[in-house]
């Protein structure tokens, strides 16, 4: 058997063993059939020796028959390739040349053959085509179009493209590669080198040398063991397993280029070719965002299907990878799904079967043993460790000090959070508990085995602070501690009390949260007066909702304006002073780009502080989402945070935000469990659960939710209306919905103008269309609420939608005429939001201009797509949707209502069976089909 085992004397080339005098193809062709330099070789070879020899063979080689050699611009295994003018038809060509001479055997002949006619067989824009195939004087030649660009690796190497530009070259070479997959060919050596880029940019596959039927084995093929090039082979070429080399391995091979693109990197390269193959076999390849953070996740995840160990794990075709990768260009939700850890460890247990095994036998023999020790209690069951911080009692005459001791009380409970082996609930869960005593009730709410309570009594330049710790199953005082001290030592008295609790409850504490809660906040105790009272403030508009709300938040502004004046190194002010002025904007008190730079400012403040801090990456975090909607980046500080902050609930509420909005739902929903396991009294954490699920359509679930928020606050209006709202959905049954904005509107009649959408929507649903005036008629100078995520009205456009559910198409006209401006207006001062362009394409689509509307339409899908907003993107999909259909365009309005009825928080039967903007799509087959799919099971069977 014939084996790629040895090198090539001369250039290092891998050869085979038979290779004529050690050496490969291209430097026998070289040599012009004579020695190389410093050879001695027999008399019937060294006729002409040395450098003349060299002078011999580069005469001859300029001269080949009806083509002249001008330069050499490629080598390979097989042969060189040279840029040759032909001088029959004076046109610039490439010329392969493979110069075997006498060594020449039937398999090489053949194997070079299979190579031209397979290329040649194919007819595609992106294969190099072949013009002639021949032999001349033993050596073996083909001539094929002259691509004048490049190589891709040498290109990149000059100047590195995009990523977008990457994904854009992988699809067309995918489309290409499949169109020899359908000719029955492989290409088996996909990498950089074998793809030229013409002056356009344009990539043409080259090199079939490798190729071979799909359908048939080449005597060639089974002669040789490994074929390919190492750092860009699948591992079935790997081991020589010629017998699974398929369909899959060119995915492989696009994958693999598709990875140097995006990283500078191949895949795996080890120091031999040996180390390569080891490492193609039994390592995975390197997250591409290590190399790279920006690289997008998706095209991450797309590149590393195609580079699956199993050959099943990868895209089914080239095809399908050219498809994915088109839906990412075209901002469309991508097929691949990232693995998880459940399939690292498949992987792995694949990889090394016995060592699993071996595992596997002595987990199972150390559960044994330990199911028998628990039993027998000879070893004592670890003590639960969570632990709520209660407010701290005022002892103090001056009535400003609660305000002290309740900045006391959250410094103790900021220092224990960062404990990793302690589990401490949050500060908006146990407010509630003020002056409350009964800790086993506490202690059953909450769901921990202790809290600490405590008193402040503050005189002059002393301080007086009792803490208790209480183990709340028993009702017993594990620890009890007075202090003395000069008001100045109060954040020392708290590191103290915090640093005794770690010890009581046996906490493991590292030398970092050592030093944590040994860190003051300021030195200046007036400063954190202010700190505390900004606090406060922004904690009860938490979250804002109403006029007041702004209000209390533009006085937390100023306290910590202030704060920061007094103590310049206050940074937990800097980052509370960011958190509220994105708040301001987030909720629309202040939706300027001057709020967001103040943020920024505040962070950057921080971070020249301590560069490490975990709040300030927090707060990060929080602003590059609720500011600038960056999930990546912002995802990526929120791990960083994570890290010391394991038992913030904010953490894993905002990871719930973002992973919703990222079409994460399964992990939206455990990070949300979990922020509210940390802060059991918060019912925001449950309310977000709640409308993750609805927007799931998980309507039983959420209903589940909402019936603990009820346990929390009974009478929550959001909660109510939210149930009312999944009624609707998920029954197109709007009586629920009614009956609580009736309530609501008896029991706070103020209230009226802020329930504008849900009384609107009702009327129109119900085409009712004198109470949707009615309901107009409430429109406060607030812009009109949301009526889908992303999508905002004001009362012009809404008197259009009303006058075209009813029919009236002038009244329409007139009312979007008056709308336009507006929405232009502000589609200009906000170009960036897909939102603004959905809206105004409405607008249009109302004026009757057909193929503005769609423009702006398809701008909105552009700037807002599912796969990167799940929850906003779902929104102008959906007006999208309603734009076709006003327009006429109904196969795309079908098009739009099936993506929409199978996505989360796109369409809910209640929408389609109600919504007065599909009039015009009843009756046809495919509508009443999708709405179908949308029923409940109950109207399904009826």
């Amino acid at each position: 058997m014939k084996t790629a085992s040895k090198v090539c004397e001369n250039c290092g080339e891998k050869i085979f063993s038979d290779a004529p005098k050690g050496l490969c193809p291209a430097c026998v062709l070289e040599t012009g059939l004579g020695p190389l330099a410093g050879e001695s070789g027999d008399k019937e070879s060294t006729s002409l020796p040395g450098d003349n020899a060299r002078a011999h063979a580069a005469d001859v080689l300029m001269d080949f028959g009806d083509y002249e050699l001008l330069e050499e611009i490629g080598r390979g295994g097989q042969g060189v390739v040279y840029r040759a003018r032909q001088k029959s038809l004076n046109r610039t060509i490439a010329l392969k040349v493979i110069g075997l001479g006498q060594w020449a055997t039937e398999a090489h002949l053949k194997r070079f053959r299979r190579e031209a006619e397979a290329a040649a067989n194919l007819d595609h824009p992106c294969i190099v085509p072949i013009y002639e195939v021949g032999e001349r004087e033993g050596s073996c030649y083909f001539s094929m179009k002259f691509i004048d660009g490049g190589q891709l690796d040498e290109v990149t190497k000059r100047q590195p493209i995009s990523a977008r530009t990457a994904a854009e070259l992988i699809a067309k070479l995918a489309r290409t590669v499949h169109h020899a997959h359908e000719h029955g060919i492989l290409h088996r050596d996909i990498k950089p080198g074998n793809v030229l880029l013409d002056r356009n940019g344009e990539p043409h596959l080259t090199d079939f040398g490798l190729a071979r039927l799909v359908e048939t084995e080449s005597t060639v093929t089974r002669t040789m063991e490994v074929l390919g090039t190492p750092s860009y082979m699948a591992p079935e070429q790997a081991v020589g397993n010629n017998a699974r080399v398929s369909r899959a391995t060119d995915v492989y091979g696009l994958g693999a280029v598709f990875y140097q693109l995006l990283t500078g990197h191949p895949p795996f390269a080890g120091g031999t070719t040996f180390e390569t193959f080891r490492l193609v076999l039994d390592t995975e390849p390197r997250q591409p965002r290590l190399w790279n953070p920006k690289i997008d996740r998706d095209l991450a995840t797309i590149c590393l299907k195609c580079l699956e160990k199993d050959p099943q794990r990868r895209y089914s075709s080239a095809l399908a990878l050219a498809e994915d990768l088109e839906h990412w260009l075209k901002h469309e939700p991508i097929r691949a799904k990232r693995s998880g850890v459940f399939t690292h460890g498949r992987k792995w247990l694949w990889r090394n079967p016995t060592t699993a095994g071996l595992i596997a036998s002595l987990v199972a023999v150390a559960v044994g043993a330990g199911v028998i020790v628990w039993k027998s209690e000879l070893v004592r069951r670890p003590p639960i460790t969570g632990i709520a911080v209660l407010p701290f009692e005022n002892l103090s005459q001056d009535k400003e000090n609660p305000f002290f001791a309740d900045g006391v009380q959250n410094d103790i409970l900021t220092k224990l959070a960062k404990i990793g082996d302690l589990k401490v609930i949050s500060r908006t869960s146990v407010m509630p508990y003020r002056g409350v005593r009964n800790t086993r009730q506490i202690g059953n709410a909450l769901r921990v085995s202790h809290v600490l309570e405590g008193s402040v009594q503050r005189a002059g330049s002393k301080v007086r602070v009792n803490a208790q710790l209480i183990d709340t199953r028993t009702d017993t005082h594990v620890w009890a501690e007075q202090y003395d001290r000069n008001v100045n030592d109060v954040f020392a008295i708290q590191s103290e009390i915090a640093q005794k609790i770690a010890d009581q409850l046996q906490a493991k504490v590292s030398a970092a949260q050592k030093a944590a809660i040994q860190e003051r906040p300021t030195n200046d105790l007036v400063a954190y007066d202010l700190y505390v009272r900004a606090t406060a403030l922004a904690d009860a508009a938490d979250p804002p909702n109403q006029e007041r709300d702004g209000d209390r938040l533009r006085k937390a502004v100023d306290l910590l304006n202030q704060a920061i004046a007094r103590d310049p190194s206050f940074l937990l002010a800097y980052c509370r002073l960011a958190q509220v002025h994105d708040a301001l904007y987030f909720h629309g008190f202040d939706h300027i780009a001057s709020r967001l730079a103040l943020a920024n400012d505040a962070i950057n403040s921080a971070f020249r502080l301590k560069p490490n801090s975990d709040e300030a990456h927090l707060v990060l975090a929080k602003h590059l989402y609720r500011g600038y909607l960056n999930y990546d980046d912002a995802r990526d500080e929120l791990a960083i945070a994570a890290r010391t902050l394991p038992n913030d609930a904010r953490v894993f509420q905002l990871s719930g935000e973002i992973d919703r909005r990222q079409g994460r739902w399964r992990d939206s929903v455990r990070n949300f469990e979990r922020a509210s396991e940390l802060d059991p009294r918060n019912d925001q954490h449950l309310y977000a659960l709640a409308v993750t699920y609805r927007m799931m359509r998980a309507y039983k679930q959420a209903r589940e939710v909402l019936e603990r928020v009820a346990a929390l606050k009974p009478n929550d209006v959001d909660a109510r209306l939210l149930g009312a709202w999944i009624d609707l959905d998920e029954r197109a049954d709007t009586r629920p919905l009614y009956a609580v904005i009736e309530n609501i509107l008896r029991e706070e009649p103020a209230s009226a103008g802020i329930r504008v959408p849900g009384l609107f929507v009702l009327a129109l649903y119900e085409r009712d269309f004198a109470a949707a005036d009615r309901a107009l008629a409430l429109l406060t100078d607030r812009v009109f609420g949301e009526i889908k995520p992303s999508i905002y009205f004001g009362r012009a456009i809404a008197q259009g939608v009303i006058a075209h559910a009813k029919g009236d198409t002038a009244a329409a006209h007139d009312a979007f005429a008056a709308a336009r401006p507006e929405a232009e207006k502000a589609e200009s001062e906000d170009p960036s939001h897909g939102g603004t362009h959905a809206t105004l394409g409405l607008v249009y689509a109302g004026c009757g201009l057909r193929e503005q509307a769609l423009r702006e339409g398809r701008h909105a899908l552009e700037l807002t797509p599912v796969a990167k907003n799940a929850v906003d993107g779902a929104g102008v999909l959906y007006f999208f949707a309603v734009i076709c259909a006003w327009t006429g365009e109904r196969d795309l309005a079908f098009e739009q209502l099936e993506t929409l009825a199978k996505i989360p928080a796109g369409a809910s039967y209640g929408d389609l069976r109600l919504d007065p903007n599909w009039d015009s799509l009843r009756g046809d087959e495919r509508f009443e089909k999708i709405v179908a799919s949308l029923a409940p099971k109950e109207t399904v069977s009826k």
